[in-house]
Order: structure tokens, then sequence, then C-alpha cells
């Protein structure tokens, strides 16, 4: 260690922290200054002392991971990272807090700047992906060895992260695996928005940690040896760990202090100088003193030897290791996966069946998981409805992180999380499952998925009111229209075994995009019966059946409603009315196309008609004003599905109905 280095003691360290965190929410006169001045002792502990890192090498596959899920106080997150020498956050940057253009948004983004771990702001959130960068690496070690894969992941959290409903799911889960290298500290501060915790909260955090298997301790936050001590002793433990940190919010601040005021507000010119002066710091605002500033970029350099050694010890492994961790990491597909997938299709045309896009699904994936090694799985609860879990996929367990299939049990959103926080680790491409309706509780992470453009799949079955008899409750109605009109978001809707099969491709093809599978419960015939080298499906939509002579009706349709437009095409045809028929298995794609090609599918010139069992918010485009759409507009029912498709009126006379009444 530097003489500069040890000279600068714990203090000036930490009040570097509350400097530039006061003089940036100040100038932006909007933001979160109370808990980075709170936070700043612990977090200096954190980064001075434990956390494994290089500002040279961001993206070290072997980094400790922190999530500040505390997003609002993201200026302890830029602080810290700019003064441990990462180049994307530069004083200037600090100094446009919040401005456009600027990597210091009011909420850490991820790809905004290296270190950013992932984009937290919705409470909950950053604990809850944590929690799936943690099984990240326990999954990677299995699989790749201590010497390659040995790291821990660290959180900040606050009281709104831990009255979230999703940490309820997240601490949950992360107990019952015992995912030791996970260690969060709690910014006990008492406050939130409204004022004293104790106007909405009673429960005691720590008990609460400790009933869902971990190790939990309370630490003075301001304290730098008691949370050193408490941080080893979280390293040492068998299960992950939840250190309490009592601190002040907005410490330092003579009037605002331990108060809401100082939550999510500038101080205020004169209290952000009364607060400078009680905290002993003289300097204008946007200067670190020289001597403070060097200490605290040696600390930053402080992890490049072992980054060195790590590399090493990399480039010294088998080659057949040492190849199959870099593609992981990299997020490579397989050569072989592309002819596996297409010599699959093949033979489904040459032996058509009719099966559940569901279980087409599981037919999928036993290629893709017999090719691709970093797919992992899983599903809440409903592994034999979703059909996520291929032959020869061993369930992942606490202290045996072996398998690929993870049992996240009903907890939806959780999953959703933990799934982003799989993602981002690197070196996994997690799929799990559940019902499309429950897409509800999964949307806040399916967004964040999409903001961070992460390949997360999401497999939700029973898509319709063609699951039956289990009623309204678990029919998705509106549930199609809403995902779509998330932006990078691909859902996908297939017709059969051919295009669930195309439809897995893209999905593991778009490295920037997650995915929504909305498969059938109900049994769907092949309407795919002649084999193309091309994936039909990548441009979102298709010709599936052309018109005999120039199209006078295009009928457009998804999933389980192709096969009905296929009789409805049958029955305009043989009244002499030329009929397209169009499968549009996924509309964000067919969006993204060219109008060239669009118009080349559907014909605007045709009366156009929509077909798909939900309601029409998302189809106004592509019918047109003068188009017809046949769906549904209320909740479903409670009987068989052949029933509720005839009491809806979503069959083939309906439509041959309503293209005729519009020739």
């Amino acid at each position: 260690m530097s003489d500069s280095t040890s000279s600068v003691g714990h203090r000036d360290l930490a009040n570097a922290i509350r400097a530039l965190s006061i003089d940036a929410v100040e100038k932006a006169a909007s933001g979160h200054p109370g808990m980075p001045m709170g936070m700043a002792d612990t977090a200096t502990v954190l980064f001075t002392r434990f956390l494994k890192f290089d500002p040279s090498e961001p993206k070290w596959p072997d980094r400790d991971r922190f999530v500040l899920s505390a997003g609002h106080g993201s200026m302890l997150l830029y602080s810290l990272l700019h003064l441990t020498g990462y180049s994307d956050i530069t004083i200037e940057d600090i100094k446009n807090f919040r401005q456009l253009g600027s990597p210091c948004a009011g909420h850490p983004e991820y790809g905004h700047g290296a270190g950013v771990e992932t984009t937290t702001g919705p409470l909950g959130q950053g604990i809850a992906t944590a929690v799936g960068m943690a099984l990240g690496e326990r999954i990677l070690a299995a699989r790749f060895g201590d010497d390659l894969v040995d790291h821990y992941t660290y959180v900040i959290a606050s009281d709104g992260d831990l009255m979230e409903g999703i940490s309820h799911e997240a601490i949950s889960l992360a107990g019952h695996l015992r995912l030791s290298r996970l260690i969060v500290l709690f910014d006990d501060n008492g406050i939130s928005i409204d004022g004293p915790t104790s106007l909405t909260e009673s429960g005691d955090q720590v008990a609460r940690f400790e009933a869902a298997g971990w190790s939990a301790s309370r630490v003075d936050g301001h304290d730098p040896e008691a949370v050193a001590a408490a941080i080893e002793s979280a390293k040492a433990s068998d299960r992950p760990s939840l250190i309490a940190c009592r601190t002040i919010i907005g410490y330092g601040a003579p009037k605002k202090q331990g108060t809401a005021s100082a939550h999510g507000s500038a101080l205020g010119a004169e209290e952000a100088a009364a607060a400078k002066a009680a905290l002993g710091w003289s300097y204008p605002p946007f200067e670190i003193p020289a001597h403070i500033r060097s200490a605290w970029l040696e600390f930053g350099k402080r992890g490049k030897p072992e980054r060195e050694q790590w590399q090493r010890r990399l480039v010294n492994t088998s080659p057949d290791v040492q190849a199959g961790f870099k593609r992981a990491i990299a997020g490579e597909l397989p050569a072989e996966l592309g002819a596996a997938l297409s010599s699959y299709r093949k033979a489904l045309t040459e032996k058509p069946v009719k099966v559940a896009t569901r279980k087409a699904s599981e037919m999928a994936l036993e290629v893709v998981n017999a090719n691709v090694a970093e797919t992992i799985g899983g599903s809440a609860d409903l592994t034999g409805s979703n059909n996520t879990r291929t032959k020869g996929m061993e369930a992942i367990e606490a202290n045996d992180f072996r398998g690929r299939f993870i049992h996240y049990g009903v907890r939806e959103h959780g999953m959703a999380a933990a799934m982003n926080g799989l993602a981002l680790h690197g070196g996994i491409i997690p799929y799990s499952g559940t019902f499309l309706v429950f897409s509800d509780y999964c949307r806040p992470s399916i967004r964040l998925a999409a903001l961070m453009g992460q390949r997360v799949i999401h497999v939700m079955t029973h898509d319709s009111i063609g699951l039956g008899e289990d009623g309204p409750t678990h029919q998705p109605v509106e549930h199609l229209s809403a995902l779509r009109a998330i932006p990078n978001l691909n859902v996908f809707r297939p017709a059969d075994a051919v295009e669930t099969a195309e439809c897995w491709e893209i999905a593991l093809r778009n490295t920037k995009t997650p995915s929504v599978m909305a498969l059938s419960r109900q049994n769907l015939a092949q309407v795919r019966l002649t084999h193309s080298e091309q994936n039909l499906s990548a441009k979102g939509a298709y010709v599936l059946e052309p018109a005999n002579g120039k199209a006078q009706v295009t009928l457009i349709a998804t999933g389980s409603e192709v096969e009905i437009a296929v009789q409805a095409k049958k029955l305009l045809e043989t009244e002499g009315i030329a009929t397209t028929l169009v499968s549009m298995p996924c509309m964000d794609l067919f969006e993204q196309q060219d109008p060239a090609y669009r118009i080349s599918v559907i014909d605007p010139t045709s009366v156009r008609v929509a077909v798909e069992a939900g309601i029409s918010m998302s189809w106004d485009r592509w019918i047109g004003d003068n188009g017809a759409f046949i769906g549904m507009t209320t909740f479903g029912a409670s009987a068989p599905y052949q029933i509720l498709y005839k009491h809806f009126g979503i069959t083939p006379e309906n439509i041959v109905k309503a293209a005729k009444a519009r020739l």
C-alpha cells in the first residue's frame, strides 16, 4: 500500500463520497443525498477492504458483483466508481448528474457505464437480481471450478427494498439454496419518504432473514471496524448473510440528518454548506484533494494483481475448459445448433405431430439443451405444465449446483428477477416457466430485462381460453397486448411444433432482447408441412398459404388460432374468394421489417381479418380501418375449450362472415 493511501484515513475517504453526492444532487436540484451520506462509511469499508474488482478490466468474469439495490442513492455508486478509477465515470459526468447523455442517470442503468452491474431503482429488484447473480456464480463454479469462478455478490439494500413483496420471494429462495456468496448490507436508517419507517413497519428484519435461513447480524454502520468484522464473519458463513447497518440518513447535515427531508431532495445551499463544515470538508464543489483522490485510486488498483493471477490460471487450464468458459462468458451459441434445429424441423415435416405448443417447446428444448450447455431451465412450481425440464436435467440444490434445472417454487416475480441476475452474471442463458396469466407477477422484471437488453426467455403456457375449465382467473385475455407494449421484448406465439422450434432459435440468437414464449395447453394440428432451411418465423410473419389469385382477403392469425384460420381460408376459397393466410408468430419482429416485406405479406388493398384469442389492442395497425378482429372482448369463462371457442365466436364461420361483410 502506498504512502498516499496509508496517510488518508477512513473519514476522509468516506467524506469524499458524501461531498460528491451533496454537490451532484445540489447542482441537479434533484436526487437523493441522504442515503449516500448515510452509507458512505459502510461502502468505503466494502470497496477498500473487501470488494474484488479491477477498473482497468471492468468485465473481469471473476470480479465480485456489487448491486446498489437502493438505486435512488445512485450518487453513492457513481462516486465510488469515479474515485476508484473507472474511466466511464468522469468528474464532468458527475457534474451532469441526472442530465441527458450523462452515464450518471437518476438511477443506475446497466450499460451506461462500467461498474453498474444492473439497473436498479424499482425497489426490491436489485436484491432479487443479486440472488440470480449469486446463483450464477455457484453454477459456473460447479461447472468450471473454483480456479476460474470464486467471487461474492454484495448488495446495499434499503428499507423500501425489504418492504417490497419481491424481497420475500428472493430471500426465501436464497436461503433455501444456501447461497453463501451473497452478502446484503442493509441500510437500516429507519427513514422512508413519508417519515419514520415506524409509520408502516414493525417487523424485525434480522429475525425475518434468520427465519429464511440466512445468517444475520446488526452493526453500527458508521463504525468501520464493526462493519469490517461483520463482513469477515459473513464471508465465513455457509449461508447468505444480512448485515443490518444502523445508519443516520443524511449523516452530517445539521438540520436534516435523521429525517425524511434528507431522503429525496437536495439539501439546499445553506444546509449543504453546513453539512460540509460539520464533516470538516473545506474544499470547493466537485473538488477532491490530490491526496484523497490518490488514495482512492490506489484502492482501485488493489484487485489488479489478483485479476492478473486469474488470467494466468485461465491460460493454463485445459484447452477444452478454457474454450468452454470463454464461449459461455461471451454468450455465443455453438455452431452445431442451427443444423441440429434444422434437422429437427425437417423431421417434423416428414412426420407431422399434433401436440400442444407447450409440448412442442419441450421437444425443441430437447434439441437445444443437448447442444447448448449454457441453458439453465426452471419453473415456478409448474414443471409438469410448462414442460421446461428435459431429459437428464438434474435439479440444482443447496450445496450441489451441478444441475441445470431450478425449482423456483411459487415465486414468479422472484424467479423473473433471478433470471435477470443469471443473465447479467454471464455464462448462463436462463429460461423458466409459468402460466401466461401470471406474467403480471413477472412484468416489472421482464421490463427491466428489456431495458437492460438481456437474453432471458420466459416460457408462458396456458396462453388463452384454450386452457378451458380453470376459467377466467387463469385465462389470459389482455396479456399478449400488454406484453407487446414493452419495448425490446419479443413476444412469440407459435402455431405448431415447427414454428415453436423456429421461435426458440430466434430467442436464443437475440442476445440483446428478452423473449416470451406464449404456448398453448391444447393440442394443435401441425400447419407447416413443407420443410424450409430458412427460419420463416425470423421476420415475425410470413405467408403460410398464398391466395389462389389476387388476394381479396388476408387472414392473419397467431398460435392456436392459425389452425382455425386454415379452415376459414378453405371456406372462403370454396366460395371463390381469393384468400391469403398469414401466420404471425412474433408481431414485434414483423414490425421491424422494411415496408416492402410487410406489404408483400399483408396486402393493404385486401380485406384484413386478424384472429387471436385475446383482445384487439395490438392489432389495429395490421388490420386497418376496414379490417375485422375475431377474438376476445371480455374475460373468459369456465368450460371445455371447444365450447369456449364457439361461445366467444372464434370459429371459421365467424371469420368468413366478417370477411364477406367487408368485401
